[in-house]
């Protein structure tokens, strides 16, 4: 009988941190346009099941121990319970976004509005198109800063500016995965998951590089948006129907913290999509 070993990484102490997100409930949440390819408005969706599926993820991460403010939904603004999309925040700054589709381009805004009044003093509008989270990860001290479908190139040296981190280029290659987040997750300072078939040659080199203990995800776990996950370090918020993956996570130590969110999976998004960190 052959004995599977465990990975070196499993005996390591995974450490939580307490994080500070905003979320916004979706109220106004309908698939009435197509903007991604996940997107099919001939497709029905259930509002209330969709509430359902998103305060079980608020109260997620409540348990576990983080803050969760709210920006309130704007009616005609369906795209707004994606918050993550709205802004980067490092070190108390903040860079707004500015969308590529028209349809999503009033909720820069209102995320700048929200930061303004909650206090922040530098809270920037951008020149060029960056959809916020969705492709500016933080991770130690650099932002992995994706490109191909949404943000601008040119936006990464103004996130530098602004943000006063290093960027890491990384070309996305696959329209269903148009942001850097449905492609990547970063697990802790030092270590990501991701899928490879998402990237630009060049761009997997670097992070084969970089991250060379990596957790490499099967096509099937990232189909199911495992990968738009959320990490305070220890615990990881997954789709639940990412079972593979929850059980990589798992045997390298992180606790796997498995959501439903299907129905939001329906306008192209899942828990990393709704929660916007707040680094302050």
């Amino acid at each position: 009988m052959t004995s599977v070993l465990p990975h070196p990484s499993a005996s390591r102490e995974r450490v939580a941190t307490r994080r500070h997100y905003l979320m916004c409930r979706p109220e106004y949440f309908a698939v009435t346009y197509a903007i991604n390819p996940w997107m099919r408005p001939e497709t029905p969706v259930d509002r209330d099941r969709a509430l359902r599926q998103w305060d079980v993820l608020r109260r997620t991460h409540l348990e576990l121990g983080h803050r969760v403010d709210l920006l309130e939904p704007v009616p005609g603004l369906p795209d707004m319970v994606y918050t993550a999309n709205g802004a980067t925040v490092v070190d108390g700054v903040v860079l707004g976004a500015r969308f590529r589709h028209p349809e999503r381009a009033a909720e820069a805004a209102v995320h700048r509005a929200w930061f303004r009044s909650a206090g922040f003093a530098c809270v920037v509008e951008p020149e060029f198109v960056n959809e916020g989270e969705g492709d500016l990860l933080a991770v130690g001290e650099v932002v992995l800063a994706g490109t191909g479908f949404r943000t601008d190139p040119r936006a990464h040296a103004e996130a530098a500016r602004v943000l006063g981190r290093p960027m890491i280029t990384l070309e996305l290659v696959d329209p269903r995965y148009y942001h850097l987040d449905t492609a990547l997750t970063i697990l802790d300072d030092d270590t990501i998951a991701w899928l490879p078939e998402a990237f630009a040659l060049a761009s997997q080199a670097v992070l084969r590089e970089r991250f060379p203990d990596a957790v490499l995800v099967d096509p099937a776990d990232a189909a199911v948006f495992g990968l738009n996950a959320v990490s305070d370090g220890r615990h990881v918020v997954l789709p639940a129907q990412a079972t593979r993956l929850a059980g990589a996570l798992a045997e390298r130590g992180f606790t796997p913290v498995p959501v439903d969110l299907s129905e939001l999976l329906k306008g192209g998004g899942g828990p990393k999509c709704c929660t916007l960190e707040v680094r302050s």
